[in-house]
Parts: structure tokens; C-alpha cells; sequence
């Protein structure tokens, strides 16, 4: 049980995303997790410069009409467009992939300002001691994939320095 679960409150970016998906999804036909995941979704390069502003769903005329995919419309700054123009494949299929369906065809692109996401600075970790970095080669030595064994030598730094950040100097 999660200490949210046990005190009974909800964190209050829950609250506000249980109240503006319905609102999201009845005006633009887009929901919240598309939003704040759309960095990871397309990437920094294009994430950075453009926004996901609503998705246009084909009317029906009856309900036995087979489905059509929608238009996903993207709010970008200049050189932006260009980019998005020449990624719009990839980015059908990311966004496809993140939604679980198949449920954007075609992508619309609106050149308007786009508000910064904010920018994020990377925490200053202190550096891991001579004996704990020996520790983790000598915990990793018997992984034989090279790239595996970088990324858990770099994922225990990061670890070590994080609970060396915590305690009090």
C-alpha cells in the first residue's frame, strides 16, 4: 500500500489530471498524457519546439461506419515545421505506438508560439569514491554485453552520488 493510499490524499497533480482529461478530451480531443509526454514521445529536438494542440476525429454519420483515423493538428515555431514535415512518419507511428491503436493518420501542423517547457538542469552529483567505483566494476565484471554493463556502472554512480547529495555535509 503507498503512503498516498494510506493518509488517504491524492497527489494533487492526479486531482487536476482526473479533472482536465474529460475537459481535454471533450474540447480538443486530446487527453493529458499525450501533453506531458510529448517530449518523450517525439523526442527533445522536435518536443522542445512544439506542442500537441488537438486531434480532429472524422464525424460518422451512423455508428456501423468502420473507424478512420484522425488528424493529429501540432503547434511549432519556424524552423520547427520543417522538421516535423520530414519526421511526420515517425511521428504517426511514436504517437500510435504511445496511444496503443492506431489512431492518427495524418498530422497538421500550426505555426504559432509555443510556450518553453521549462528548462531542466541537470543536479550537480557529487563524484563516487575510488572504493564504491571498484565495488561496481567488480559487482558488473561478470556481464558480458558491454553497453549493459556502461549503463548499470553509470545507473550505480548515479545512485551512490544521489544518496551521497542526501546526506547532510
Amino acid at each position: 500500500m503507498s503512503k498516498e493510499e494510506k493518509s488517504g490524499f491524492k497527489p494533487l497533480a492526479d486531482t487536476a489530471g482526473d479533472v482536465l482529461d474529460p475537459v481535454l478530451r471533450k474540447r480538443a480531443g486530446i487527453n493529458l498524457s499525450l501533453i506531458q509526454s510529448w517530449e518523450d514521445i517525439v523526442g527533445p529536438q522536435i518536443g522542445l519546439q512544439s506542442r500537441p494542440l488537438r486531434i480532429l476525429w472524422p464525424r460518422r454519420a451512423h455508428e456501423d461506419d468502420p473507424f478512420q483515423p484522425a488528424t493529429l493538428i501540432i503547434g511549432c515555431e519556424g524552423m520547427a515545421a520543417m522538421r516535423i514535415q520530414h519526421s511526420t512518419g515517425e511521428i504517426i507511428g511514436r504517437v500510435n505506438s504511445f496511444l496503443g491503436f492506431a489512431a492518427i493518420a495524418r498530422i497538421r501542423i500550426e505555426q504559432k508560439a509555443v510556450a518553453p517547457a521549462a528548462q531542466r538542469k541537470p543536479k550537480q552529483l557529487l563524484p563516487v569514491s575510488a572504493p564504491a567505483e571498484k565495488k561496481l566494476a567488480q559487482v558488473t565484471s561478470g556481464i558480458e554485453d558491454e553497453a549493459l554493463r556502461a549503463s548499470l556502472m553509470q545507473l550505480g554512480r548515479n545512485i551512490l552520488a544521489e544518496k551521497a547529495n542526501k546526506k547532510p555535509r
